[in-house]
C-alpha cells in the first residue's frame, strides 16, 4: 500500500523484490522463464479497443488517393479536399518568416497559447462575431480538430449524449466517442435544407443528452441557419441545461442574402454553456499552419489548457505568430476567395442539377455541394450496378477520374459531398465528366 499525496488517497499495488544485487546467481535468484508469459503477452489486443475504433477520415483518404493517383500520371480530378485552393497571404508568411529568426519563439511557451494571439482572438471574436470574451476565455490549440477534440475531451463523461445534427463533418462522431460520449444523429435532408428544427432536436433528447452540437455554415451541406432559429435553438438547449458545442469555422464563407450568426450573442442565455470553436484555416487558407481554439467560460477553458499542457504543450509558436498576423489583419485576402467560391458553387449546384437522378440543394456557406444521388442508385453504369453510394464513388473514380465523398463518410448515405475548392477549369471539366458517366445510367 502507498499514499499518493496528488489524489489524498491510498493506493493498492503490488511490490516484487529484486534479487539479490551482488551479482551473483544462487541456486535461490537464478532467473525462471514463467511457461504462461507467452501466452499472457499475447492475451491483449496489439491496439486499444479505443483506438481500433476510430475509422479513418473519409475526407481526407478520398483526397490522399485523388493526389496518388494524379501522381502515378492519371487526370483524376478530386473533390474531396476542404481547404482552399489558395496560398496562404504573403503577409502571414513575412511574419511567420520573422518569429523563426526570435530567440524567444525557440523556446517552449504558455501552453493555453501567446498571451498577445489569445488577446488578439478574443477582439477579433468580438469584432466578427460580438461574441465577447476575455483572453483567459481563449485557448489556442493545435488546429481545429485539436480544439474538437478537447472540447468533448472536457466536457463529457462515459454514456453521456450528444446530439449530432446529420450529415455531419466526419471528425464529430469518432471524437465524441473516443472522449467516452455517445453521438445521436439527428438526421435532416435537401427537404429541409438541412436544417434541424427545435422539434427534430427535443425528439432526440433524453434524460442522458449533455451536449449540442451546432455547425453554421455547415461542412458538408453548406447550409446556413436564420438568425431566428439560430436563437431558437439556443434558448431550447439554455431551458433544457444543454452545453453546445458550436463550431464557426466558416463563419465568414456565407453568400447571397444568408448571413453568419454565432449562437451565444442570439441566444445570450446559452452563454455560459457553449464553447465555441474557431481557427484560421479557411479564412486565411491556412489548413497547414494547424492553429485553431478553443472559447467559452473560463473553468471550461482552464481545464482544457490543463488537459493540453499534458498532450501537446503549445502551439508551435511560428504558426502561432502567423496566427496573429491573420487575426489582426484585414479580411480583403477572405473577400477575394468568397467570391470565387461563390462563382463556384453556383456553377456546380447548376451544374449537378442538369444531371438525371441528381438533386443539389443551393448551399448557403462554406464551399460544399451536397447533392442527393438516390435517384442514380440501381442503374447500370458502365456494366456495373452500384447499390451504395460507396461503390458509386468507387466506380467514378475507376470510370471518370473523378473523386467524391460519399455520404457514408457524413452519417447519410445516399448523398455525395464535393468541394468547390478547386480551380474553375477543373471544376467544369470534373462535373461534365461526373455527367456523361452518369447520365448512361439504365433503370433496366
Amino acid at each position: 500500500m502507498s499514499y499518493c499525496p496528488l489524489r489524498r488517497q491510498t493506493l493498492k499495488c503490488t511490490v516484487r523484490t529484486p534479487p539479490p544485487s551482488n551479482g551473483a546467481i544462487s541456486a535461490g535468484n537464478v532467473p525462471r522463464r514463467d511457461a504462461n508469459i507467452d501466452v499472457m503477452s499475447t492475451s491483449h489486443p496489439r491496439i486499444s479497443a479505443r483506438v481500433s475504433a476510430i475509422t479513418e477520415s473519409a475526407t481526407l483518404a478520398v483526397d490522399a488517393k485523388a493526389k496518388a493517383l494524379k501522381e502515378a500520371g492519371r487526370p483524376v480530378i478530386g473533390f474531396g479536399a476542404g481547404e482552399p485552393d489558395f496560398p496562404t497571404p504573403d503577409y502571414i508568411v513575412q511574419a511567420a518568416q520573422r518569429a523563426c529568426a526570435e530567440p524567444r519563439f525557440h523556446k517552449y511557451t504558455p501552453a493555453a497559447g501567446l498571451p498577445g494571439l489569445r488577446a488578439a482572438i478574443a477582439a477579433k471574436t468580438a469584432r466578427d462575431s460580438g461574441y465577447q470574451v476575455s483572453p483567459d476565455q481563449v485557448l489556442v490549440t493545435n488546429g481545429g480538430k485539436h480544439a474538437v477534440y478537447q472540447a468533448f475531451a472536457t466536457l463529457l463523461d462515459p454514456g453521456d449524449e450528444v446530439l449530432l445534427p446529420a450529415p455531419y463533418w466526419t471528425t464529430y462522431p469518432e471524437v465524441i466517442q473516443l472522449a467516452g460520449g455517445t453521438p445521436v444523429p439527428v438526421v435532416t435532408d435537401e427537404r429541409s435544407g438541412y436544417l434541424a428544427s427545435v422539434a427534430d432536436l427535443e425528439a432526440a433528447r433524453t434524460e442522458r443528452t449533455k451536449v449540442l452540437v451546432f455547425v453554421s455554415p455547415s461542412n458538408p451541406t453548406g447550409a446556413v441557419y436564420p438568425p431566428g432559429l439560430v436563437a431558437e435553438i439556443g434558448r431550447w438547449a439554455a431551458g433544457h441545461g444543454l452545453w453546445v458545442v458550436t463550431d464557426e469555422i466558416y463563419e465568414h464563407l456565407v453568400y447571397g442574402d444568408a448571413r453568419f450568426t454565432s449562437m451565444p450573442v442570439a441566444a445570450p442565455e446559452v452563454a455560459e454553456r457553449c464553447v465555441v470553436l474557431n481557427g484560421v484555416a479557411k479564412t486565411y487558407a491556412m489548413t497547414g499552419w494547424r492553429v485553431g481554439w478553443m472559447a467559452g467560460p473560463a473553468d471550461v477553458i482552464k481545464a482544457a489548457a490543463n488537459l493540453q499542457s499534458h498532450a501537446t504543450s503549445n502551439v508551435c509558436n511560428v504558426a502561432q505568430a502567423a496566427a496573429l498576423a491573420a487575426v489582426e489583419g484585414d479580411l480583403s485576402a477572405a473577400a477575394r476567395m468568397r467570391e470565387a467560391f461563390d462563382r463556384r458553387r453556383l456553377t456546380m449546384t447548376r451544374m449537378l442539377n442538369d444531371i438525371p437522378g441528381v438533386i443539389c440543394p443551393e448551399p448557403q456557406g462554406a464551399f460544399y455541394c451536397y447533392p442527393s444521388v438516390k435517384g442514380v442508385l440501381g442503374r447500370e453504369i458502365a456494366g456495373r450496378r452500384p447499390g451504395s453510394t460507396a461503390e458509386l464513388a468507387g466506380l467514378i473514380l475507376d470510370e471518370a477520374e473523378v473523386a467524391v465523398v460519399p455520404g457514408e463518410a457524413f452519417g447519410t448515405p445516399g448523398y455525395f459531398r464535393l468541394s468547390c475548392a478547386l480551380g474553375d477549369a477543373d471544376l467544369e471539366e470534373g462535373i461534365t465528366r461526373l455527367g456523361k458517366l452518369l447520365g448512361q445510367g439504365q433503370l433496366h
